[in-house]
Order: C-alpha cells, then structure tokens, then sequence
C-alpha cells in the first residue's frame, strides 16, 4: 500500500491578507512547508505492521479466488491471514488498531475572512431549506488543515472475522464466508490527525517578527499584523482549542507586541511569552478523529 501519498486538495496555498508584503508571503508559504515536511516526517515513522498488510491483501485475494470458484486455494491463503493475524496478536501490549496504510492531505481556503462568512451564511441558508447536499458543499470547502490519514485494521474484532469465514467455507457456506470477509474490509478506522493551518502560519509569523523587531520594525509590524489575520482566519473556520487561551487573548498579546515595536522595542519577553501560548494553543488545536 502507498504510504506516502501527498495529496494537495485546492491549490490556494498562498497568504490571504490583502495588503500582505512579499516577505510575509513568502513566510507564511515557509510554515506550511515546514509543518507538511514535519507531518511527511511522522507520518515515515508509523509503525506499519507488515503482517497485517499482508493479512489485508490475502482477504482480497481470498474473495477473488471465491469469486473464481477456487475453495480450495481460499482456504489455505485465508489460513496463511489468519496466521499473520496470529503473529500479530502474540505480541505483548498488542494495540487496539493496527496502522496499515497512510496519506497527507493539504486543503487551504483560498479565501478571505469576508468570504468565510459569506460561505456561512450561504451554506446556514441552504440548510434552513433543508438543502443538505448544497450546504455540505460549501461547508467542506471551509478547511483550512493539514490532515494525517491513517487507516487501522481494528485487531479486537478483524482476525475473528477470518477465523468465522474459515468456518463457513470448510462449511460450505461460500456465500456467508464471502459476506463475513467484506463485512471485515469494511471495518477499518481512519484516524485523522488535523493541523490548522493559520494557527501555524500566526506561529512562524511571530517568531520571524521577533527576529525583524531588532533590525526593521516596519517587516516586524507587517508581520504582526499578518499573524492576527491568520487568528481571525482560523477562529472564522471554527478551529478551537481546549486551551485556557483564547482567540481574543492571543490578539490582545499580539496588539501588546505591536506597541512594544513602535515605542522602546523592548519586546523580547513579550515575544517569547506571545509564542509560548500561540504554540500551547495550537497544540491543543490540533484534533485527533476517528472515522
């Protein structure tokens, strides 16, 4: 299976804000580039049981051979997946999902704020006519994410399901094998790990206004004033986190920061402590889903 799939869904992955400088741009591109190498990085580092792929890609073999007609060989590669199942559950602390295949995804809202909130207002309209399909269509638009897919065999209930197949084709029972085995490939987890991506972008933001601050406090400004953007972007999508930080904390900090800059430019420590709670916060943005 692919496990480095990188799939890049709309291809607005430039800064939004209407008066933003090349070099604001061009940082904010930097973010989510570091944060997609980042991601590409964890996601090499799944521990992707071989075992259970195999197990996966004999079950599909065993339905095509049913398909054919073929009992016999059925069984012996069904018994060869139950037998890699087996290893797998032998194992001391076996987990409850066994990740078997992953991808990336990367979707970012082209728009502006003014255009999340017309999206909204449309797709809250369509609903009110009970017009589901149509504001759905809106509302998957309305992401902003680095998504880390990872498919799981669940181990609680999938080798049970070979062992009962097995029964039925020494049975004879070929229809309610074949029904057992699609049941089985139907219950996969997907977990998703979601990022949002202005939450990372108003990070790297600061932290190269902190560097700017020392040298050009107008880049340092620009730079400020792009990362509040991005914290009304993100709040505007509905990113929350279950930090005691708030959106309108982090903007008061940062209007904070953007006086410091103007005046004495003493701002070193309100910097640090402005990253500090900007990365709390986006780490407990950062949602885990199973699907």
């Amino acid at each position: 299976m692919k496990r480095l799939l990188v799939s890049f869904v709309a291809a607005g992955l430039l800064v939004s804000g209407a008066f933003a400088s090349a070099q604001t741009k061009a940082e904010s591109n930097k973010a989510i580039a570091q944060a997609k190498a980042k991601v590409q990085k964890e996601q090499k580092e799944l521990h992707i049981v071989k075992e259970a792929v195999d197990a996966v890609a004999l079950t599909n073999k065993v339905l095509a051979e049913l398909d054919k007609g073929d009992k016999d060989q059925a069984i012996k590669d069904l018994e060869k997946a139950i037998g890699k199942l087996e290893v797998v559950l032998s194992a001391p602390k076996a987990p409850a999902l066994i990740p078997i295949d992953s991808s990336i995804e990367i979707v970012d809202f082209p728009g502006k704020i003014e255009d999340i909130k017309t999206a909204v207002i449309s797709a809250k309209a369509l609903l009110a006519e009970n017009k589901i399909q149509e504001a759905r269509r809106i509302l998957d638009t309305l992401r902003s994410e680095i998504d880390l897919k990872i498919i799981n065999l669940p181990l609680a209930s999938y080798p049970a399901a070979l062992k009962l197949a097995a029964k039925f084709l020494h049975e004879g029972r070929i229809d309610e094998a074949k029904n057992v085995l699609n049941q089985a490939l139907a219950t996969f987890v997907e977990v998703d790990v979601i990022t949002p991506i202005p939450l990372l972008q108003a990070i790297h933001l600061v932290e190269v206004a902190k560097d700017e601050a020392k040298k050009d406090k107008k880049a340092a400004l620009e730079l400020l004033k792009q990362a509040k953007y991005d914290l009304k972007k993100a709040e505007a999508l509905g990113y929350t986190s279950d930090s005691d930080t708030t959106y309108k904390m982090l903007e008061d900090m940062i209007e904070k920061v953007e006086k410091e800059v103007k005046g004495k430019n003493k701002a070193e420590k309100l910097f640090e402590e402005l990253i500090a709670k900007l990365k709390e916060f986006k780490e407990k943005a950062i949602k885990t889903l199973n699907k």
